[in-house]
Formats: C-alpha cells, sequence, structure tokens
C-alpha cells in the first residue's frame, strides 16, 4: 500500500505533493502477444546468440565470454553465446535489488510489481517558455535536479540536462556533486569509461562515508547501458557492464531498438534483436560476477519512415511496450521500460506520445520507467513545463495504486436515502465529511468553468506549469542530508582537477 494522500492543496506550488513514495502495480499485466509467440520470440533471440552472435569491441568482455564457454573469433571481434550461457546468467540473476539512498526514505526495492518511474533523461538542451530552447548547462542541470527531488513521484535520479559548459573530462564531478549536493534519492552514474566510472564511485563513498566493502553490498549506483543495435557493443557499454557488475551496482541493459532503422520493421522482430542484445549484457554481468544486480531493458519503437526519426506512443512503441514486460516476466527478471516524445514542444501531440507509452508500460508492469517526465523532441531537450504537465500523469496514476474504499462507509447507502429523487449530494452529510480530502487535487489542470477560467486569467495549462516549476525552483531548499557533502568531496574534486580529470573512452 502506498502512504495515505496529501490533504487538497491551497493553491500554493510548493510544498510539494508527497505520499508517492513507494508504489506496486495496480493492475494485473497485460500482454500484446500470445504465450506461444512470446516463448518463440525467446527462442529465434537465443538463435540469433548461438549462430549470428555480437560484436564486442571489448577485448576484456569477449575473453569473460570466452571463458564463459562462448565461441570468439577475434579477428571479426564476433562473439556467439549458447543457450545454456544464458540459461546460467538469468539463474544467478538477482529478482529483488535495495536500492539505496541518502535519505532511507527514498530507498526502493526494484523488483517486479514495484512502479519506479525516471525523468527525462541525457537531453543536450533544455527549453522553457521564459528562456527558450538552449544548450544544457550546469545551471540547467542542478535546476532539473530540483525539479526531480522535489516530486515523490520521481523515484530515482537522471541526467535530465546534460551540463555542456562543463568539459567532458571534468564533467562527471559535476554530475556526481550536483545530484548528492542537492537530491537524496537513487544517484545515476554514466557508464563512460573505467575511468570516470571509478572516480564517481570514489564520490559516492567519500559523501555518504562508506568503505569499499559497504559500498560493494549496496547499490549506490544506476547506469544504463544501450546497445549498438544491430547486435554490436561498443567499449565504454562493455566496460560499464564488467565495472558496474564487480563493483555490486545496478545496470540497465537496454537495447535501443527502432523498428524499420536498427531493428526490422516488424514489432516481433524488433523484439527479438532487443532480447538478444539484452540477454548478451545480462550474460556478460553474470559472467563477470555471478549475482550482480542487473535488468532486463525494453526501449524498443518505430522510425518515421518519412523522416527515419523516431517515434514515441505510436500503436508499434505501446506493443513494443507490451511485448517487452512479458518478455521480461518470461525470464523472471525485473525490468526497464521508457515514454517518450517526438513532439518539439509541450503541446498535445507531446502529451499523447508521453501518456500512450506511459500506459503501456503501466501495463506492462514495467519496473521503472525511464524519460517518464520531460522528454522532448526524442530525447534532444528536456521541457521544464513538459515536466510539471508530465507529472500531473504519474501523479494520476499513483492515486490508482491506492485501493479505493468499498465498506460499508463508502457504499453510501445513508447518503443515497438521505438524497431525495431528483436532489444533490453537495451538502449531504457522507458529501460534508469527506469533500476536502475525496478527490485528487490536480498539480497543474484547472477544473473551473469557462467564466470562472477566464476571470483567473484564462491561461493554458502550459503557461501555469510554467508558475509551478518557477515557484519550485525559487522555494527550493537542499535536503538536511545534502548539508555537507560539498565539503565531503571537495578535496577529491580539486586534487582531480588540478589533475587534470579523467577523459570518457571511445
Amino acid at each position: 500500500m502506498t502512504e495515505p494522500p496529501r490533504r487538497r492543496r491551497d493553491r500554493s506550488p510548493a510544498p510539494l505533493r508527497a505520499g508517492y513514495k513507494q508504489l506496486r502495480h495496480p493492475f494485473a499485466p497485460q500482454g500484446g502477444f500470445s504465450a506461444d509467440e512470446i516463448a518463440h520470440i525467446h527462442d529465434t533471440a537465443l538463435r540469433v546468440l548461438e549462430n549470428l552472435g555480437l560484436r564486442i569491441l571489448l577485448p576484456e568482455a569477449r575473453d569473460i565470454l570466452r571463458a564463459g564457454g562462448a565461441s570468439v573469433d577475434e579477428e571479426s571481434q564476433m562473439v556467439r553465446i549458447g543457450r545454456d550461457m544464458v540459461a546460467a546468467a538469468l539463474a544467478s540473476a538477482p529478482r529483488s535489488i535495495r536500492l539505496r539512498a541518502a535519505d532511507p526514505a527514498h530507498e526502493q526495492d526494484f523488483e517486479a510489481g514495484k512502479m519506479l518511474f525516471m525523468a527525462g533523461s541525457g537531453c543536450p538542451n533544455v527549453t522553457d517558455r521564459i528562456r527558450g530552447r538552449r544548450a544544457g548547462s550546469r545551471e540547467s542541470f542542478v535546476e532539473t535536479l530540483r525539479l526531480q527531488q522535489s516530486f515523490d513521484v520521481i523515484h530515482m535520479h537522471g541526467p535530465s540536462a546534460e551540463p555542456q559548459d562543463v568539459p567532458i573530462h571534468l564533467r562527471h564531478y559535476t554530475l556526481m556533486e550536483e545530484q548528492m549536493a542537492n537530491c537524496t534519492k537513487p544517484l545515476f552514474v554514466y557508464a563512460r569509461g573505467r575511468g570516470q566510472v571509478a572516480e564517481s564511485f570514489e564520490m559516492i563513498r567519500l559523501a555518504y562515508g562508506l568503505d569499499e566493502q559497504a559500498f560493494s553490498q549496496g547499490v549506490w549506483a544506476t547506469t544504463v547501458i544501450n546497445s549498438n543495435s544491430p547486435r554490436q557493443l561498443d567499449v565504454p557499454m562493455a566496460r560499464g557492464i564488467i565495472d558496474f557488475a564487480r563493483a555490486g551496482q545496478l545496470t540497465l541493459i537496454t537495447p535501443f531498438c527502432l523498428a524499420g532503422a536498427m531493428a526490422p520493421i516488424t514489432v516481433a522482430g524488433a523484439l527479438v534483436l532487443q532480447h538478444a542484445e539484452a540477454l548478451a549484457g545480462i550474460t556478460l554481468a553474470q559472467m563477470a560476477r555471478s549475482g550482480a544486480p542487473v535488468a532486463y531493458g525494453g526501449f524498443s519503437s518505430n522510425v518515421d519512415m518519412k523522416s527515419g526519426s523516431p517515434a514515441f506512443g505510436t500503436p508499434e512503441h505501446i506493443r513494443a511496450n507490451l511485448g517487452s514486460g512479458q518478455l521480461a516476466r518470461f525470464i523472471g527478471l525485473p525490468w526497464r521500460s521508457a515514454t517518450g516524445a517526438a513532439s518539439n514542444m509541450a503541446d498535445a501531440q507531446g502529451a499523447t506520445e508521453t501518456v500512450n507509452a506511459l500506459w503501456a508500460a503501466v501495463l506492462a508492469q514495467a519496473t521503472v520507467t525511464v524519460h517518464a517526465a520531460g522528454w522532448l523532441e526524442g530525447g534532444l531537450s528536456f521541457g521544464y513545463e513538459k515536466f510539471i504537465l508530465d507529472v500531473e500523469a504519474l501523479q494520476t496514476l499513483a492515486e490508482l495504486c491506492r485501493p479505493a474504499a468499498a465498506d460499508g462507509a463508502a457504499l453510501a447507502y445513508d447518503a443515497i436515502a438521505e438524497v431525495a429523487p431528483g436532489g444533490h449530494f453537495f451538502v449531504a452529510a457522507h458529501t460534508m465529511e469527506r469533500y476536502q480530502t475525496a478527490f485528487y487535487a490536480p498539480l497543474v489542470a484547472d477544473l473551473s468553468n469557462h467564466g470562472l477560467w477566464l476571470e483567473q486569467g484564462g491561461q493554458s495549462a502550459e503557461q501555469r506549469a510554467t508558475a509551478l516549476w518557477q515557484a519550485v525552483l525559487r522555494d527550493f531548499v537542499p535536503p538536511a542530508a545534502c548539508g555537507e557533502i560539498r565539503d565531503r568531496i571537495a578535496g577529491f574534486v580539486a586534487d582531480r582537477h588540478r589533475a587534470g580529470g579523467t577523459p570518457p573512452e571511445d
């Protein structure tokens, strides 16, 4: 059960709605394929791994898989993985993973049945109604982190805006410092090479006072691993799988298979490729360290065949989400899904795309849904108004996680008896006892009639969302747990800056 809801808001945007920290899926899982079809997709993916293989560019990864029984051709860098290796890897992968956080109230059990959300991530640009579209910066990175921290329905932090004004060899210091100095939810670390990953882990240990053992025995960091579809795993992604596995940290292994471009044009064919690549990454993680925390990832959609641009919230995206959930349940692992929006602005198209994909992820029982708030332009921009509007959709879903009362009082027989035929329930005793907390009070939606809406300024939902994110950022105060973080890591960061930083790995 979730925590009880907050009372109806008093029109003051902050402090914001609480009560959505721990959510579990309220609906039975739905599917887009029959059980036999899912078994056939799984078997075909195993045939791809056995007979066709993947090109893996990192020699260390090829060595690990060879030692586990894979067939490796060094000249072509092709690796063929037998189904026995995959079965052993799936058997050793954990089914429940505790995500640690600076604030224990924000810790999560990453497992089947849980419903977690991450904001839009990895965006090189940001946009809002006041300042327009611009390149991501340290300032906007901090702002997007503070927006994430301010809403309980966002459960895991992600790098919403890429701080492009920070050089890439120094950027990981900013990414970690600002997460830990502003936020108390589970952290994200980019897998951009062994050096940057090791230093990010060290910053977590310093900030939270963890020794090596305490760090490795808890999952303090999560990363997303994207294969290079079709059938290729590059050096930083393969290295990330190995390094996170050996450190006991979580990898969300997620092929990005767009039907008609990097994947077959049929949804079933795209799922075969997605499944094969995900199973290969899971196998590598378990070969690097048996029992390493790892999640199945599904982020398959289609492209616009006229422009080649990725599409989201389409029937194909929805069906792929449903099928991904079936495949994750078939292999017994928690899994990562994603919404998305191809729209260039926070308009009806963007809302429809995101909400369509969001419902598909929820009905498919995704453990975590990434890009659930703020994503625009296929991930090229993070929208501030879009974030607020998407949070409204997430909070609506979160309310459905609370069981509906159906006891004697809720069945309202006495209230029905009290009101005469043709009357109304506005002043019934049953209503008067409950009206302040009976319904979800919208975060940004305006439910007033046309006349009252005009009297209050006649604003659009996007305009109201602007006022909300402005108020959140104006009133934001870092949580108490963040108080001494900068001091604890200042020496390390200064030393690394003097040493020239650490470049990412190609």
